[in-house]
């Protein structure tokens, strides 16, 4: 583990979307204790049978664990209502870290959605952003020159075959940063966000095809894939005042792998060492 460097010392917020050690947010929210931070973690109530919350909680200092559905108003204004309480006022930070495609995980090919399920997976992965937002702003909950960040993915922009409708919730929730950038800025509140590399988490195992997207990206980009650790080192310089005039940013954190093309590793495993000889 780093360091501190003591980036989030005195600061105050909410992560959402831990659910193992495996998640993003699980680790930034190590990182973000590792810095000096405190801070409510929040899931779906449905997490409470099958996720580590607790165990993280007890890692982090005894962080408050308040459940709460991100599609469902007045259990996000609760949240928000509990944590200003827990943490003695309005918070620096917040982190979206959410974001399921029900299609995806039923097999469902793009032309053949279930609306009904595409719907639900833009709630969950972006319209949950909008709703947070919204929510923290009804609880006056977020603090002037705080922090919004949200995870994305490259497939908001460019076609992964396999990733289906979460590249339309991606695109959804790259716009909600935008949107709410614009209003926020009026009291310094800046919101970001990230775009991973593809990431070996629970979410991410859901995805059909997902091995073959990690290893593309790890061919392609030039430092590899970016880890969750490395991810999580990231975004706590984007909580912290380093980054205060960061705002309305897609950020890429993949290695690289957005300003890429074609790589000589990815020919060479398609077609064998065919290029040969020393660069140009």
């Amino acid at each position: 583990m780093a360091d501190s460097n003591g980036l989030l010392a005195g600061k105050t917020g909410v992560i959402s979307g831990a659910l193992d050690p495996d998640s993003i947010a699980w680790a930034l929210a190590e990182a973000a204790h590792r810095e000096g931070a405190r801070f409510v973690l929040t899931n779906a109530p449905v997490a409470r049978r099958f996720g580590r919350l607790d165990e993280l909680a007890e890692a982090t200092g005894g962080s408050p664990v308040v459940y709460a559905d991100a599609t469902a108003d007045d259990e996000l204004e609760d949240l928000f209502a509990q944590a200003t309480d827990a943490l003695g006022g309005p918070l620096d930070f917040v982190v979206h870290s959410i974001g399921m495609g029900m299609n995806v995980r039923k097999g469902r090919a793009y032309e053949e959605l279930k609306y009904e399920w595409y719907q639900k997976s833009l709630d969950i992965s972006a319209i949950s952003l909008h709703r947070m937002v919204r929510a923290a702003l009804a609880k006056d909950a977020l603090a002037d020159g705080g922090s919004v960040l949200a995870m994305s993915y490259i497939g908001a922009q460019r076609v992964f075959s396999e990733y289906s409708e979460m590249g339309d919730a991606k695109a959804l929730l790259e716009s909600i940063v935008r949107s709410f950038g614009y209003r926020l800025g009026r009291r310094g509140i800046r919101i970001n966000a990230v775009s991973q590399s593809p990431t070996k988490t629970t979410a991410g195992g859901g995805i059909q095809g997902f091995d073959a997207m990690f290893d593309f990206a790890e061919k392609v980009a030039p430092l590899g894939n970016a880890d969750q650790a490395s991810c999580a080192d990231y975004c706590v310089t984007l909580l912290s005042d380093y980054t205060r005039m960061v705002t309305m940013q897609t950020l890429y954190h993949d290695g690289g792998f957005s300003a890429m093309g074609i790589s000589d590793a990815l020919i060479e495993g398609m077609y064998g060492d065919v290029l040969g000889g020393d660069d140009a």
